[in-house]
């Protein structure tokens, strides 16, 4: 059923200013569109009714970057995220072979950048012999293979880690390594459910994929409970074109809750294998052969994407990490016109925040990642750290904000996220920069998919809090645990409850 009537709920003010009602309310969703809202609301016949008992109401949350197949496998995967060297990764390779001497291992996690040596693929082999070891660095850019599964992956042997785009085209064949991958329907229908127990409602799947084929497959075996927006990228983006999608067409075998989204194009690599394409050298530029990163595309290469994903109405969504590819991003999409988000925006120049806000371009931000990048920032980009996460400018010069995870990466959990743009900090010390810290209500803004407070008109995506979330603790600190640790009481998509512990 797709309405419903909601009683004595408490609306939570998402507008600059904004003023919360004095007293819960009633809300009608109706076809899954909110109809009204008001005090003693008439319930319409067969509309079913339930009783928020002043709990606290919101527009449902989006994750706007998730490699959704990446983030269902990462319960299986060797946990290495507490690898603190080379010697760490390996000890947890050979236990991991020691007690399943007959499986593949794969690992996730690991964060070489702020290891003390490069590693190789001699060392792994010492400990691995004829099992095949992939083991993917926490940000999805490089992965460290021993020789049986460079073979066996059909890559070119060598004593050193495979990187950006060799590791992605790669990465599609890791299925015929591992066989049954773990991203069956039901696999993906338990990763729906435990994103709609935290309040999302949506997300935006970045995976590398079989596009909509595959989710026709999944939405009819039951793996359909919440809304997608499917990305494409470079290599599948004729068959997209071909097949008539548009960013916002439901995708074909679905339900309008399953939507076509846009390009994805990665134009840089990433901070900890040192690939992100930076105005300066890194501060350990001479261990590298590119001493401010890389961009992945040429400037007419990137152009050239953006300008035919825009003939054929398709927004686009470039990842830029580094500085200079921020503002090569930027400069692309002034020069074609196209539309949509740069992914991460990690560090950026003062004077590009205002060009992104000139050009309508969106920011489409993952503040967990501060959390772990942190400390390495501080060692390889000195004292351009001040220039990195900077939502504060973003919001102030009036670029519009859409938070998420980039699960695996970090983990698919909004209220982490939300958590982390407004303390700035994972530990004990005080927020990292903290002048570009959010308020609560403004990273919340930033997360409900651009919606404003739960009114007439509004998607009937929404969600039900046990706690208010613009309360605040004393200090950041205090205000960054309450919304970690945040209470769903009830998800709904569309008007029907997906998630209910009421």
């Amino acid at each position: 059923m797709t309405s419903h009537l909601i009683r004595n709920a408490r609306l939570v003010p998402l507008g600059p200013g904004e003023d919360a009602p004095d007293r819960p309310l009633d809300v009608l969703v109706e076809q899954g569109t909110v109809t009204a809202v008001g005090a003693a609301l008439d319930r319409p016949a067969g509309v079913e009714e339930s009783d928020a008992q002043g709990r606290w109401l919101i527009p449902g949350l989006w994750d706007q970057h998730v490699h959704l197949a990446q983030w269902t496998l990462a319960s299986q995967r060797l946990d290495l995220a507490a690898a603190r060297s080379p010697e760490d990764a390996t000890r947890a390779v050979a236990e991991r072979i020691a007690e399943w001497p007959d499986h593949p291992v794969i690992g996730w996690g690991h964060r070489s950048g702020g290891w003390d040596r490069d590693v190789t693929v001699s060392e792994l082999d010492a400990v691995s012999g004829d099992t095949p070891v992939v083991l993917i660095s926490g940000d999805g850019h490089h992965a460290w293979l021993n020789t049986t599964a460079l073979m066996h992956l059909a890559m070119p042997v060598r004593d050193s880690v495979v990187r950006e785009g060799e590791w992605f085209a790669a990465y599609a064949r890791l299925s015929t390594l591992v066989g049954d991958d773990g991203t069956s329907p039901e696999a993906y229908r338990r990763t729906l459910d435990h994103a709609a127990s935290m309040g999302v409602v949506g997300i935006v799947d970045f995976e590398f994929s079989g596009g909509a084929r595959e989710w026709a497959e999944r939405w009819a075996a039951g793996a359909d409970l919440l809304r997608i927006r499917m990305a494409t990228y470079a290599d599948t983006l004729e068959d997209v074109i071909a097949a008539g999608l548009r960013t916002g067409d439901t995708l074909p075998g679905c339900d309008g809750r399953a939507t076509m989204g846009p390009l994805k194009i990665i134009s840089d690599g990433s901070l900890n294998t040192r690939t992100a394409w930076c105005c300066q050298p890194y501060a350990d530029a001479h261990r590298l052969e590119y001493p401010c990163g890389q961009p992945n595309l040429s400037g007419d290469e990137l152009r050239t994407l953006l300008a035919r994903a825009h003939r054929s109405g398709l927004e686009v969504a470039t990842h830029a990490i580094g500085d200079a590819a921020v503002a090569e991003a930027l400069a692309s999409y002034a020069d074609t016109g196209a539309r949509g988000s740069i992914e991460h925006a990690q560090m950026v120049g003062r004077d590009d925040v205002r060009r992104m806000a000139e050009l309508g371009i969106r920011a489409s931000i993952q503040p967990a990642h501060l959390l772990d990048d942190r400390d390495l920032t501080e060692k390889i980009w000195g004292d351009r750290a001040e220039r990195c996460f900077a939502f504060r400018w973003m919001l102030d010069d009036g670029v519009e904000l859409a938070m998420g995870s980039d699960a695996p990466v970090s983990a698919l959990d909004p209220w982490l996220a939300i958590a982390a743009a407004v303390h700035r900090s994972a530990d004990d010390r005080e927020a990292w920069h903290g002048e570009q810290a959010l308020t609560a209500r403004e990273a919340l803004a930033a997360s409900v998919d651009g919606l404003p407070t739960v009114g007439a008109g509004s998607r009937g995506d929404l969600v039900l809090l046990d706690r208010d979330p613009l309360a605040a603790g004393e200090g950041t600190a205090a205000t960054g645990e309450l919304l970690r640790t945040m209470p769903v009481a009830t998800t709904f998509v569309g008007g029907v409850a997906v998630h209910d512990v009421r």
